[in-house]
């Protein structure tokens, strides 16, 4: 960190997007002291420029200020990505390398302008541990905001293995087939310090897996023990019953129709389409491996999705941007995090500062902290973003970290030396 946490950091001129959803506006001074925002706006007389020991200044000029970005929807203990050569880094069975893997990533992320991070399921509790070294500043990283493994029954996502075998304890689905043991787990779960409970319905959405009673019997505990919940849902049914059950968010909901989504307006309940990865999916799956038989049922989704987009905008539905980074091998740290914004302008009818502002400001409510992040207003929590391109202009320019000058998270700056892998384009039919 190049600044000491002692000194104010005054951010002078340049182009202020301050996510509230307010229209860009010239910067005259946005002073930080500690991790916080003081104010905003006219310089205040107790700030002397000149007095170097105790203030930092940037000079913005001819650049643009924005809050740092919020991916909804990221992984890091799946995996990835692989490292060849080492028998401690087959898959996840190794907990102590994949938490030291699942740092690298948490760094990478950071330096590509995300700054907080919703990590809806992990294996080994290895993000509740990664969360908490970077509170405790033993590391640098995004804000973390996790559940544990799924809770999944049979015939779910992550339920890959015969019946005799279950779910074992290095994968990231924990079997759950009924309600006594449903709660269990979220008890289980709760007592290690997970932010909130992920249940996990099918795959690609074709079979709903749990019943709406199981999920109203998991929200009921998940709440009474302070935890908020969401749920891996593309089918239709699924996405109903969880509406009506009374999940905090959605991930997917790709099948849905006008009527599901209706019921998800009225539930006041918030989706989270993340279609980010079914399109790299799409650009990118066969050559990773995935088959035609799979790729198909990917572009059908991806189909519907842009559909279910246009029309929980149509009926008001809260819609948060995640791109399910660290998934899998086609989504690469540090690489697609912005990319959801991208799809929002395109296909959901977004303006970019709409797109932004789903991005920080809507998004703040993924990582368990809306009202004290997400926008640069004094008060809130300094994560900031000073970009040398307009994302106004063009809504890609937030891509790959390629036109970031300073990362400020918490109040100080993130040294950026150490950059992300090359941008990989995210290609949109």
């Amino acid at each position: 960190m190049s600044i000491s946490e002692s000194k104010t950091l005054v951010i002078r001129n340049g182009t202020l997007i301050d996510g509230s959803g307010a229209a860009a506006a010239a910067n005259t001074a946005v002073v930080i002291q500690g991790n916080r925002i003081s104010s905003v706006g006219e310089l205040p007389g107790g700030v002397n420029l000149e007095d170097t020991d105790k203030v930092d200044v940037i000079d913005a000029s001819g650049q643009w200020i924005m809050p740092g970005l919020i991916d909804g929807h990221c992984h890091l203990s799946f995996g990835m990505p692989a490292v060849q050569g080492y028998a401690s880094a087959r898959g996840t069975i190794n907990p102590g390398f994949s938490a030291i893997r699942a740092a690298t990533n948490a760094q990478t992320i950071l330096r590509s302008g995300v700054t907080s991070v919703s990590i809806p399921g992990g294996t080994w509790f290895i993000e509740v541990g990664l969360r908490d070294a970077i509170n405790a500043g033993l590391m640098e990283g995004p804000r973390i905001y996790t559940a544990g493994r799924f809770i999944i029954t049979y015939g779910s996502i992550a339920d890959s293995e015969p019946s005799w075998v279950g779910a074992p304890e290095h994968t990231y689905g924990v079997l759950a087939n009924n309600v006594t043991d449903m709660i269990t787990e979220v008890r289980r779960q709760t007592k290690h310090g997970v932010d909130f409970i992920k249940l996990a319905d099918s795959t690609w959405g074709d079979t709903q897996t749990i019943a709406k009673e199981e999920i109203s019997a998991v929200v009921e505990e998940a709440h009474r023990r302070n935890a908020r919940i969401s749920i891996h849902s593309r089918g239709a049914g699924s996405t109903k019953a969880a509406a009506e059950a009374g999940v905090d968010w959605i991930m997917h909901a790709d099948l849905a129709t006008e009527a599901e989504l209706y019921a998800v307006a009225e539930a006041g309940v918030r989706i989270m389409p993340t279609m980010t990865f079914l399109f790299e999916a799409l650009e990118v799956g066969k050559e990773k491996g995935r088959s035609d038989a799979e790729l198909d049922i990917i572009k059908r989704n991806a189909d519907n999705a842009v559909t279910v987009l246009q029309t929980a905008r149509s009926l008001g539905v809260q819609v948060m941007s995640g791109t399910d980074t660290g998934n899998s091998p086609v989504m690469p740290y540090g690489v697609l995090h912005a990319h959801e914004a991208e799809v929002m302008v395109k296909f959901g009818g977004y303006t970019p500062l709409e797109a932004i502002t789903a991005s920080t400001k809507d998004n703040a409510y993924s990582v368990g902290m809306e009202g004290e992040l997400g926008v640069i207003e004094a008060g809130k929590l300094a994560d900031l973003l000073i970009l040398d391109a307009d994302p106004l202009d063009d809504i890609r320019v937030l891509q790959g970290g390629k036109h970031l000058n300073s990362v400020i998270k918490d109040g100080r700056r993130v040294d950026l030396s150490a950059q992300p892998e090359d941008e990989i384009v995210l290609a949109l039919p």
